[in-house]
């Protein structure tokens, strides 16, 4: 039911790299007790597959340039599930004179940092971070980046620690630019017991003390923070939309601390919105809906007026006075 076939996953490292939800249109594609037609394309760091003829994923990597071939006996969690079979026929390779299929226009995963293929290029995708340079950041309510409490190092955006202070030391980071619709990748990394987030439609029009008002995918050390346990139905826990929605608790999604998770928002132009941590959709709500005016009113935010409805806003870090690193941060405007 799930259809997740044509995904691609890591078994025993990474766990999911690109599950269906990324480009779910090819789930109807797949069909069952008759035979389906399945490609994969390894050439050079770019695998992608195909279903039936349409692109299923597309991935760049280059943790493995070469391996063996293999057909997976998977084990049987429940005896019911005892019984079922796969089966296989046609199965061939080329290894030489490979030409790539031509570019499609499917999401991309790309596991190299700081990077664009020519496939996220040819999609509109935006480095936001260059892995070098502060370039299209400053800090909330200012005109220029912060001078102390953030640094560039070995391609990482790190904001230093500074005693836990909320915006105390550097502040936060915003994009110089706006966005309304679009998809919103980084990866971070935190420290034991650190707080930070992304927030996102960030207007800078509260002029607040503390951390600039937006929606927030919570960034948390969820075992060591306090911060996880208040809040409402764990709201305030990694991944969730702070103090409105929490984020489902599926614990393949989780890393160790210490380790890079790899977050995602994605915001529909109908006001749809979706959080996803490591491969795994966590999050999922409509802005501008009664259900959403009720979360609002019930959090810390009731008192903003129309807060999380602004048709555009910045994407922010936020300096919550942990040390906490991003990198591979891109956008890519949806129309």
């Amino acid at each position: 039911p799930r259809a997740w076939t044509g995904g691609i996953y890591d078994e025993a490292r990474r766990d999911w790299l690109y599950p269906m939800d990324y480009n779910p249109s090819v789930k109807k594609q797949l069909q069952l007790k008759i035979w389906n037609k399945c490609r994969v394309e390894c050439i050079g760091n770019s695998v992608r597959t195909f279903l039936n003829g349409k692109p299923a994923a597309n991935l760049v990597d280059d943790l493995a340039p070469k391996g063996f071939i293999a057909l997976q006996v998977h084990s049987v969690g429940k005896p019911e599930e005892a019984g079922k079979q796969i089966k296989w026929r046609n199965i061939s390779i080329q290894t030489t004179n490979l030409k790539p299929t031509p570019p499609d226009n499917i999401f991309v995963v790309n596991l190299i940092n700081n990077n664009l293929s020519e496939q996220e290029k040819k999609n509109g995708v935006q480095l936001l971070f260059d892995g070098k340079t502060t370039y299209g950041w400053r800090g909330a309510y200012k005109d220029k980046f912060p001078e102390k409490g953030w640094e560039i190092k070995d391609g990482e955006l790190r904001v230093l620690g500074a005693e836990g202070a909320e915006s105390a030391n550097g502040g936060d980071i915003v994009t110089e630019k706006e966005y309304s619709a679009f998809i919103l990748q980084f990866d971070f990394k935190l420290t034991d017991g650190a707080n930070s987030g992304v927030k996102y439609f960030v207007t800078e029009k509260e002029n607040n003390s503390g951390s600039a008002i937006g929606l927030e995918y919570q960034i948390l050390d969820d075992e060591k923070h306090p911060d996880a346990k208040l809040g409402s139905i764990g709201n305030r826990t990694i991944a969730s939309l702070y103090d409105l929605i929490p984020a489902i608790k599926e614990p393949r999604a989780r890393r160790k601390i210490g380790e890079w998770n790899k977050g995602m928002i994605i915001v529909y132009p109908d006001g749809k919105t979706e959080h996803y941590l490591n491969g795994w959709k966590v999050v999922e709500y409509q802005r501008g809906t009664q259900y959403f005016y009720a979360l609002v009113a019930r959090s810390k935010y009731e008192k903003w007026p129309n807060f999380g409805m602004a048709p555009v806003g910045h994407i922010l870090l936020q300096d919550h006075g942990n040390s906490v690193s991003f990198r591979n941060i891109k956008i890519q405007d949806l129309k």
